[in-house]
């Protein structure tokens, strides 16, 4: 069994050899502080954003952050053939970035929404926000877990935290997927006693009258 300590040197260099010269961006490239970088730029424009115009306006950060990302996630996505260990670490840093796509595209489509307020935008927000804090939380274990200075820890102890890991990010990336669905059945749910369910299935698409 191939040691964890070594699995993210193994992704780096499948990603190095395997996914072309953009891809190598592994080795600088820290996905928690991809992940940190959207919760603080969202931070801002909960804390300074009062009307939904300059939330619409200030919001074009935080997709600047995730578009710069999402050519990191990418990458980690096309590297196939690794062995199972670091198969469950790669996923367990996907599902990341399935979170933070969740949280953008939806949340883009809902600042053009006129089924939500202003206060309740930013209060979408900032679960997103909490959502996405606590998600990093678990990648920072797990990055903790193939540290190389825990000498200390056996295959099997390392192997169980990134089996926890693992199950910990795929609950929140279904909490954020929850919580999306919730926000929509709200607007859908507005948008039927104004005899307006269309404008709502046109922006989130059809599956939004499965939300309620």
């Amino acid at each position: 069994m191939i040691r964890l300590k070594h699995i993210f040197s193994l992704l780096a260099l499948c990603l190095m050899f395997g996914v072309g010269e953009a891809s190598a961006q592994w080795t600088v490239i820290d996905p928690s502080n991809i992940a940190q970088s959207i919760v603080n730029s969202t931070k801002e424009l909960t804390q300074s954003t009062t009307t939904a115009q300059n939330m619409v306006r200030n919001f074009q950060e935080t997709v600047k952050i995730y578009e710069q990302g999402k050519k990191y996630y990418d990458a980690l996505k096309s590297v196939n053939n690794l062995v199972r260990d670091a198969r469950k670490v790669q996923q367990t840093v996907l599902m990341l970035g399935d979170i933070s796509e969740t949280y953008v595209t939806n949340f883009r489509k809902m600042l053009s929404d006129p089924n939500f307020t202003s206060s309740e935008l930013s209060a979408i927000a900032t679960g997103y926000t909490r959502l996405l804090e606590e998600a990093n939380g678990v990648l920072g274990e797990l990055k903790n877990v193939v540290n190389i200075t825990t000498m200390s820890m056996t295959d099997k102890d390392r192997m169980d935290i990134v089996d926890r890991c693992y199950k910990e990010m795929s609950r929140y990336r279904n909490l954020t997927t929850y919580f999306t669905n919730k926000n929509i059945s709200v607007s859908y749910l507005r948008a039927k006693k104004k005899a307006d369910t269309q404008r709502v299935i046109n922006l989130y698409g059809k599956g939004a009258e499965r939300y309620w």
